[in-house]
């Protein structure tokens, strides 16, 4: 798993580059595979990979890592629109956590789609790369370790942001569930009690509106109707076992102080009358 720091001492990033270039791809290579790992970075167009066996379809801003021995070919799409690509080979890196010359991306096959503020970073790294290599100036083999270094660590701080995007989604569903849950539990044993949305909010220290919206999502419906529900199920349960409860008593007990509101709700969900339910149900028990 991709750790949230970075560590690693310096000799563990001191990348080798085997070669360096840019190519339009209006016909395709050979299936084929390296003794080393290679990035592709897609510049512009599109097309899709055959990559292991599979078809992967990719455009401009998408990167793959391609491990060592991993089979793979382009694919050429749309002849008016093809890949341009960037190709780097090297060897002798090592992150944290991750195995030597790899590095996880979280999915098979690695490719990743950047945003455009880290398209812009690493397409300007690879053409800074093609410059170097092509320069012969003296000094080149440690200039290309350097933009080596810079295009590995853009595609690692690439795979943070995206772990961490995850994370956050996923700490923030589990803390909207957790949420609905104390509020339906606390409608369920303060259900006889006055109980009001901002009363509600004030108890979860949460805003009216934010409790509205995550209680919805999470079960349909707004917390008042579904304390209505509670109530009015609760209500169901007196009568069929109240034998003298009168229907005033039986709305108190549920939470309703006007005993002509309470028995309004009642018909409105359950098509008849608490009354009527009462004597209905008396009815079925002593037949």
């Amino acid at each position: 798993m991709l750790q949230m720091e970075i560590d690693f001492p310096c000799e563990t990033l001191n990348p080798t580059v085997y070669f360096v270039c840019k190519q339009k791809r209006i016909k395709e290579c050979i299936y084929h595979d390296h003794d080393f790992p290679q990035i592709s970075v897609i510049l512009s167009g599109k097309g899709k990979y055959l990559i292991q066996g599979e078809e992967y379809a990719v455009e401009a801003g998408d990167i793959l890592f391609l491990d060592a021995k991993t089979k793979h070919h382009n694919i050429v799409t749309d002849v008016k629109n093809p890949m341009v690509e960037f190709f780097v080979g090297f060897s002798d890196i090592q992150f944290y956590d991750m195995p030597e010359n790899s590095i996880e991306f979280g999915v098979n096959p690695k490719i990743m789609h950047m945003k455009t503020h880290m398209k812009q970073e690493v397409n300007k790294i690879c053409y800074e790369m093609l410059a170097e290599y092509q320069s012969g100036q003296p000094g080149k083999e440690f200039m290309m370790k350097a933009y080596m270094s810079q295009l590995l660590i853009q595609i690692v701080r690439g795979l943070l942001v995206k772990v961490k995007k995850m994370e956050d989604t996923s700490y923030e569903t589990y803390n909207r569930s957790y949420a609905v849950r104390r509020i339906i539990n606390y409608l369920n044993e303060n259900y006889e009690q006055r109980i009001s949305l901002e009363q509600i909010a004030h108890n979860m220290y949460l805003s009216p509106v934010y409790i509205s919206k995550i209680f919805k999502e999470e079960t349909g419906e707004s917390p008042i109707n579904y304390l209505i529900k509670i109530r009015l199920e609760r209500a169901k349960e007196f009568l069929q076992t109240s034998n003298g409860s009168s229907i005033k008593n039986i709305a108190k007990q549920v939470g309703y102080d006007d005993v002509y509101h309470f028995s309004k709700l009642f018909k409105k969900y359950y098509g008849i009358s608490p009354l009527y339910y009462k004597k209905n149900i008396r009815e079925k028990m002593n037949a």
